[in-house]
């Protein structure tokens, strides 16, 4: 029997628990630690952003999972000792045999000043639910939606907010007294896609937001509401909606895992340097986008590696770097892009026009993984 610890409870540490539990229940004892109480995918902020959920109905409580050979644990871990396996938390100290990371990113307002005064990042359900506050009470005007950070989880994310902000703002009557802007440091809007990123791109122009690459905001001030860019240009704002910089979680930071701030893996199997130490998801710094669909995808792989660790056989495949998202475009439409980052010489992706047809799938997509990891509809 191997004991198998895994710190976080989202896309990642749920698949692979999940899998572990399907495939090998008699030879492992899994525990999952997580410091919140349910889990939430990540596109549902946006329907608690605009109103079409509320926060009861996106969270899905952790203590609906009950699956064989699996326990969760609502701990805060203190300190993470690679070398030892060794993890202790408010509660309890764990030595595994195997010890997986899947903390993922977090958030980090403070580092761009203003920020966390004007309380309006939407990358936490916390935030989504403020700005859905700030929202019913915007009255009009200049809007920016900014990227704070050089990188960043859901590339699409900021076009799928401004995209279903035209809309709310249609149905408010405000949008013609209102500005939309995407000030972004990236080139693209995906940037191995320039089909995707030109459906983007038109999409955008037909509903007058304003696209500014390769900007970044600096720095933002709440009593006069500018935001300063990192060329020194100023951009007025009446409601900005902030993509903070992320960062790994500082007891990963703080632990021998990290080098450069993130943990480095080999991505073909997302081993660490320890023995018997792994590592998926956000948290890791293989080239691959902050992606949950990512995440699940890698740890589907470790699931391989540690069942042939435990039960030998055929060496499992390397991790392939595909996944599937979902773009919202507003108008009850949305699209599909299809990755592949790491099977041929370059990554590639394949964009699938927004259609009403694909917002069933996108729906699948939550439902499936709700039954699978949770046994709920």
């Amino acid at each position: 029997m191997k004991t198998v610890l895994i710190l976080g409870a989202g896309f990642a540490g749920l698949e692979l628990a999940t899998v572990l539990s399907d495939e090998v229940p008699d030879e492992v004892d899994v525990t999952i630690l997580d410091s919140s109480d349910a889990f939430v995918f990540g596109f549902s902020k946006l329907d608690l952003m605009f109103g079409r959920n509320d926060l009861a109905g996106v969270r899905v409580p952790y203590s609906q999972l009950d699956k064989p050979a699996v326990r969760f644990m609502q701990e805060t871990i203190l300190t993470i000792d690679p070398e030892g396996r060794r993890v202790t938390t408010n509660a309890a100290t764990y030595e595994p045999d195997i010890l997986v990371v899947a903390l993922g990113a977090d958030l980090d307002p403070a580092a761009t000043p203003g920020m966390a005064e004007e309380g309006s990042e939407f990358y936490t359900v916390e935030g989504a639910a403020r700005v859905r506050e700030l929202l019913s009470a915007f009255e009009g005007g200049d809007v920016i939606i900014g990227v704070l950070g050089n990188f960043f989880k859901c590339p699409a994310a900021p076009f799928e907010t401004a995209f279903m902000l035209h809309d709310f703002l249609e149905k408010r009557g405000l949008r013609e007294t209102s500005t939309i802007k995407i000030v972004s440091p990236m080139g693209m809007p995906i940037p191995i896609s320039p089909e995707a990123s030109a459906g983007i791109l038109e999409a955008a122009g037909e509903r007058n937001i304003e696209w500014c690459p390769q900007s970044k905001v600096t720095a933002l001030n709440p009593a006069t509401k500018v935001a300063t860019l990192e060329d020194g240009r100023t951009m007025p704002y009446a409601l900005f909606l902030g993509v903070p910089v992320h960062r790994a979680p500082q007891v990963v930071t703080d632990s021998a895992l990290a080098e450069d701030g993130w943990i480095p893996v080999d991505h073909r199997t997302f081993a660490t340097r320890f023995e018997n130490v792994y590592a998926v998801g956000d948290v890791t710094s293989a080239p691959v986008p902050r992606v949950g669909a990512i995440a699940e995808g890698e740890a589907r792989t470790l699931a391989e590696v540690l069942i042939h660790q435990i039960k030998g056989g055929e060496v499992p495949a390397p991790y392939k770097g595909t996944a599937t998202c979902y773009i919202e475009f507003g108008g009850d439409r949305v699209a599909r892009f299809d990755a592949n980052f790491l099977s041929g010489p370059t990554p590639t992706g394949s964009f699938t026009a927004a259609s009403e047809e694909i917002v069933a799938s996108k729906v699948e997509f939550g439902a499936l993984r709700r039954r699978r990891w949770f046994g709920v509809d």
